[in-house]
């Protein structure tokens, strides 16, 4: 009864983080699109969707790995922040080759690169955030957790603020990503070290590999899912153009807000599971079989229901410039069905160290994505781009499940 109590506890400080979080995003994403217009928001959600792609490289599944690691001994933690922050730096230096090298030969104006590399180096200080961050997670101090990410949420609202009221670029609001992350990492670490104590740094290069090893099926994972969540937008750029990106994200924004509650929910449930499987297997499969039942009551009232008011939420939030963005929305919101089953299934093969089943599933999903997306977007663009990622889901459920 104490894990069912300590689970609706840290659900409950995330669940009102969220509800925090998602209405500074709302505002955040409303007032960026209507004053950056279709074009310069597209430019905004691509550099967003290429650098995530390629931050990746910088986490490569470490952060899983230390969560799953800590929950089950927390005697390694000052050895894992030494040596996976350290890990990090290395692999910021390979992702941010990588990523210049790609974008120059993509070819895009030099305003985008600017907007790229900027939200580039946002990437790599978020990757240092996360190695505090998955200690909370590990512990499950989830009002810690969320009071990162309610600070990271104030800072960037302040910032977009200041961006509107004095008529700045698409440049500053670039940089207000950066910033606003650069700040958050100050605060994570003083929160760390105030809640915790001063890390005595262990690095131990004999560690590193087997540690690679171990996570890289996590990494592997993570570069899937979000190279099938963001190459929608990096495609559409090339094949058709940054306005159309702009009308795609701006329902794909919005689906991303119920994931992200969501989230709240594997958040708290990982290291949980993840005990569950080391001390009670019952547990575990009791915990699994709610949340598939729970999640699946949630998700389809919330399909059905946006699909009929699409037309008054995209004109409500982004005005009449994103009328183009309505079909894209009530398409797109019937992948959180199959998202939420898939992700808990995937929860679920996480903690019992299947990771590297959930890498194969996804490497097949992302083949079966990028396909229909090459296939569909040169006659449909973004509505086919919706299409796709909404079939490339439910053909994923029998799978994973």
């Amino acid at each position: 009864m104490s894990k069912v109590r300590g689970i609706a506890k840290n659900m409950g400080f995330l669940f009102i983080s969220q509800i925090i979080i998602y209405v500074i995003g709302f505002f955040i994403t409303m007032s960026t699109a209507r004053y950056l217009g279709a074009e310069g928001f597209g430019i905004i959600s691509l550099a967003l969707s290429i650098t995530g792609i390629f931050g990746i490289v910088v986490d490569m599944g470490l952060g899983t790995l230390m969560i799953r690691e800590l929950a089950r001994d927390k005697s390694f933690r000052d050895k894992y922040i030494s040596n996976v922050a350290l890990m990090r730096l290395f692999l910021s230096f390979l992702m941010l080759s990588i990523l210049i090298l790609t974008v120059n030969l993509i070819g895009y104006s030099s305003l985008v690169k600017d907007v790229i590399y900027i939200i580039s180096l946002y990437v790599v200080i978020g990757a240092f955030v996360g190695v505090f961050t998955s200690v909370f997670q590990s512990y499950e101090k989830m009002d810690y957790l969320s009071s990162v990410n309610i600070i990271n949420s104030f800072l960037m609202l302040i910032g977009v603020i200041l961006g509107i009221c004095y008529r700045l670029d698409i440049l500053y609001f670039a940089s207000v990503y950066l910033i606003s992350n650069t700040l958050t990492l100050i605060f994570t670490i003083v929160l760390y070290l105030w809640k915790f104590s001063f890390p005595t740094f262990e690095v131990n290069f004999d560690f590193w590999k087997p540690t690679l090893k171990e996570a890289l099926p996590y990494g592997l994972a993570g570069i899937f899912v979000t190279v099938y969540y963001s190459i929608d937008s990096v495609m559409l750029s090339i094949m058709v153009n940054n306005e159309t990106v702009g009308w795609y994200n701006a329902a794909y924004k919005l689906i991303f807000v119920f994931l992200s509650l969501y989230s709240v929910f594997t958040i708290a449930i990982f290291p949980v599971m993840s005990r569950f499987y080391e001390n009670s297997k019952e547990s575990l499969k009791y915990t699994y079989e709610r949340s598939f039942k729970y999640l699946l009551i949630i998700s389809l009232p919330i399909a059905l229901t946006v699909t009929l008011l699409a037309n008054k939420i995209i004109l409500i939030i982004y005005g009449s410039n994103f009328f183009p963005s309505i079909i894209a929305l009530q398409i797109l919101i019937w992948t959180i069905i199959f998202m939420f089953i898939n992700g808990l299934s995937g929860i679920l093969l996480g903690s019992i160290n299947r990771q590297l089943v959930v890498t194969k599933i996804t490497g097949f999903s992302v083949i079966l994505n990028v396909t229909l997306n090459l296939l569909l977007i040169p006659t449909f663009s973004y509505i086919g781009a919706s299409v796709a990622t909404v079939f490339t889901e439910l053909v994923s459920v029998p799978i994973i499940v």
